[in-house]
């Protein structure tokens, strides 16, 4: 098959490992920078240029869509959809993933548990929003970031106050959650193909600090999930409509705890776990690229 990988380099690690599956197992693959992608957009008739030249005999297209570049990423990535491109991610599922508050509420509406929540943006009522998510301490987060950015620790109520009053000042909405204390500044990655967790990784933050991204600095190793914990992460990924995600828990007192769907996780997983994620998917993209596209039913 003809495989394009979106991608703003062939430099990049998940992007490297991509194309040496894809080539290893027989496939046509190219790197497509989708920044550099313009459509034409007329009745009955999508059109993509890269580099001057149509993309008009692609079979199949693996999104790694930037979080600075979701709206532009996603447009390229309608535009393949319309064409009847099979995509291992739905540009209206990677949109979801962005937004932090629509992802929550999806999350919460599908039964999957995470932690208490409290989307705002008025400061009229800070007493009550640090009532109604638990009481300090509290994470506070804008409803927009990916790697751990705009995500900040409140130890106490007027810390809190004070964080929600900046936020209001920039005119950023934000998100209020309990702060799981027996997590520990730990958080475990499951990683989806096709429905199934092919790898999983336990990441532990360092210096103190309560974020375990590895792109904050933390720590990966290997880690087995119970029952619960891969049903949780597969219920996640089928509530976001991601065939292909990473899906971030806490264990808590109350069992596992979703954080967040990545629809672009990175294959950093594939160095802790020794698991070839990258060979999964392209098995993957194999054995459903023929397959009629299914409708997306979870809603904007």
């Amino acid at each position: 098959m003809k495989i394009a990988i979106l991608s703003q380099g062939p430099g990049n690690y998940s992007t490297k490992r991509l194309v040496e599956e894809a080539e290893k197992r027989g496939h046509d693959v190219r790197v497509i920078n989708y920044a550099k992608c313009y459509v034409t957009i007329e009745s009955s008739k999508p059109v993509i240029r890269y580099e001057g030249q149509d993309l008009n005999d692609i079979d199949v297209v693996i999104p790694r869509i930037a979080s600075s570049l979701t709206k532009y990423g996603t447009a390229i990535l309608r535009q393949f959809e319309l064409k009847g491109v099979f995509t291992t991610a739905r540009s209206i599922a990677i949109n979801r993933t962005r937004d932090k508050l629509r992802a929550t509420q999806i999350l919460a509406q599908s039964g999957v548990g995470i932690p208490k929540t409290v989307f705002a943006r008025e400061t009229a009522d800070l007493d009550d929003v640090v009532v109604q998510a638990g009481g300090a301490p509290l994470i506070i987060k804008v409803a927009r970031g990916t790697h751990g950015n705009g995500v900040v620790l409140a130890e106490t109520r007027k810390a809190a106050q004070a964080v929600m009053q900046a936020f209001y000042v920039e005119g950023v909405s934000f998100l209020v959650q309990e702060f799981i204390g027996e997590a520990a500044g730990s958080d475990i990655r499951a990683f989806v193909v096709g429905g199934k967790v092919v790898a999983s990784m336990k990441r532990q933050s360092l210096d103190d600090d309560f974020r375990s991204n590895l792109h904050q600095g933390g720590e990966g190793k290997p880690v087995k999930l119970t029952d619960l914990e891969r049903k949780t992460a597969q219920k996640a990924a089928r509530a976001m409509g991601l065939p292909v995600c990473g899906v971030d828990m806490l264990r808590s007192e109350r069992g596992p705890l979703v954080l967040e769907v990545n629809s672009s996780p990175g294959f950093g997983i594939e160095k802790y776990t020794g698991h070839n994620v990258g060979e999964k998917i392209i098995e993957y993209v194999e054995q459903n690229a023929k397959r009629q596209t299914r409708k997306d039913r979870v809603g904007a």
